[in-house]
């Protein structure tokens, strides 16, 4: 046994040798691991600088990448140039540079990632030479060339903006903070809207989808809190997670035809939405999709959905209704939680499975008939619903089980009756 646990140790020991660990230097004020080719990466800036030049070396090394948040929270930055040599500037790379006004990029910058400048607020100027081959400017917003892809809108801007035609993407955290834009005309070329977009734009109060967008990331409208409402194109196959999330001014939805999936959180804390359509092609409502919308009045779940998720309708208040039809087969782990409006729930036949807590909290319900198919009741299902709960059972689901178990009320239809004790 000793020998083993030797060679064992001895394996690991080598193993932790063969791979390099990443290697950072410290020079100055700048941190930076060296590439492959020997060239220097800026992983991090701990100046205090106003004004700053890059340096195109470190230690000897061309910098040639500027590290993913490698200048966040440099509140002191007024203006920085990039100096020439650098091919790639990464995601977030001056993000939350909350005094930077001004940014020179070079020629040579071929790749850029997400939003470098988001949560720059004072941002005003992009500065990339006419001729620039990845690289345009417009009307203050930063393109990236190859894939016609918006990666940055100045934070300050107000009112309203039309995105210019052609733009194909409109990029991870694009216009994250732009709490002064009141609507956005997305043009038709636009085939995708990156996570994050429009994060935490306060002001926006509509917006129009076009058709031909087909995903709409994660996050993003999220905290879009004064968007009232929204226009989804049939053309949108997915809807992301915490899409709309904490959108609390937002009334009515409709899913269009094509969307297959309704992302975790989609619109959780949507406070204001009264009305929401769910369409036969939806298959899957995620985890906390419609949680806390408190003004959602009732609900019909296609037969398409197979499962709903996790807390997917958890703290709907004003939940009355509810109308689950045939297909789907398990209903997640408190996925109507403290829905105490809700008053009767017919399962039907399909389902297999009811999680833990699934209907728990729901203080104002009083009737539930649960199908024979019925295999496993979770902890707590039914805990702390109405006193007067009966629950309708068929003779041979394990229903009658978890009712004796849990000292609940329970019946069986009419025609069953032969079949009491």
């Amino acid at each position: 046994m000793k020998k083993l646990v030797s060679i064992l140790l001895a394996l690991v020991l080598l193993l932790s040798l063969s791979a390099p660990a990443e290697e950072t230097v410290n020079s100055g004020d700048y941190t930076y691991r060296l590439l492959p080719d020997g060239a220097a990466e800026i992983t991090e800036y701990r100046g205090k600088a106003k004004s700053l030049d890059i340096p195109s070396q470190l230690d000897g090394h061309t910098v040639t990448s500027i590290g993913e948040s490698a200048f966040i929270w440099c509140n002191a930055l007024t203006s920085v140039t990039i100096p020439e040599g650098v091919t790639t500037i990464s995601d977030y790379a001056f993000s939350n540079c909350s005094g930077l006004t001004s940014v020179i990029i070079p020629d040579s910058v071929k790749e850029i990632g997400a939003n470098p400048f988001e949560g720059c607020e004072k941002l005003t100027a992009i500065k990339v030479s006419p001729e620039h081959e990845y690289l345009a400017v417009t009307d203050g917003a930063l393109v990236f060339k190859p894939d016609m892809r918006l990666l940055s809108f100045p934070m300050n801007k107000q009112g309203e903006y039309a995105i210019p035609q052609g733009i194909r993407e409109i990029g991870e955290s694009a216009f994250s903070g732009c709490d002064g834009l009141t609507s956005v005309t997305i043009p038709e070329s636009v085939t995708s809207i990156g996570d994050s977009a429009f994060y935490n734009c306060i002001g926006l109060t509509s917006v129009t989808i076009p058709e031909g967008v087909t995903s709409i990331g994660d996050r993003a409208f999220y905290n879009c809190d004064g968007l009232t409402s929204v226009t989804i194109p049939e053309s949108v196959t997915s809807i992301g997670a915490s899409t709309f999330f904490c959108c609390s001014s937002l009334t009515s939805v409709t899913v269009p035809e094509g969307v297959t999936t309704i992302g975790d959180s989609a619109f959780t804390h949507c406070s204001s939405l009264t009305s929401v359509t769910i369409p036969s092609s939806v298959t899957s409502i995620g985890n906390g999709a419609f949680s806390l919308c408190s003004g959602l009045t009732s609900v019909t779940i296609p037969s398409s959905v197979t499962s709903i998720g996790f807390m997917a309708f958890s703290h709907c208040s004003g939940l009355t209704s509810v109308t689950i039809q045939e297909g789907v087969t398990s209903i997640g782990d408190g996925a109507f939680f403290s829905c105490d409006g809700l008053i009767s729930v017919t399962i039907p036949s399909s389902v297999t499975s009811i999680g833990n807590i699934a209907f728990s909290k729901c203080s104002g319900l009083t009737s539930v008939t649960i199908p024979e198919g019925v295999t496993s009741i979770g902890e707590g299902a039914f805990a702390e619903c109405a006193d007067e709960l009966t629950l309708t059972v068929q003779r041979d689901s394990c229903a009658v089980d978890y009712c004796r178990e849990n000292e609940l009320n329970y019946t069986y239809p009419d025609s069953l009756d032969w079949l009491k004790d």
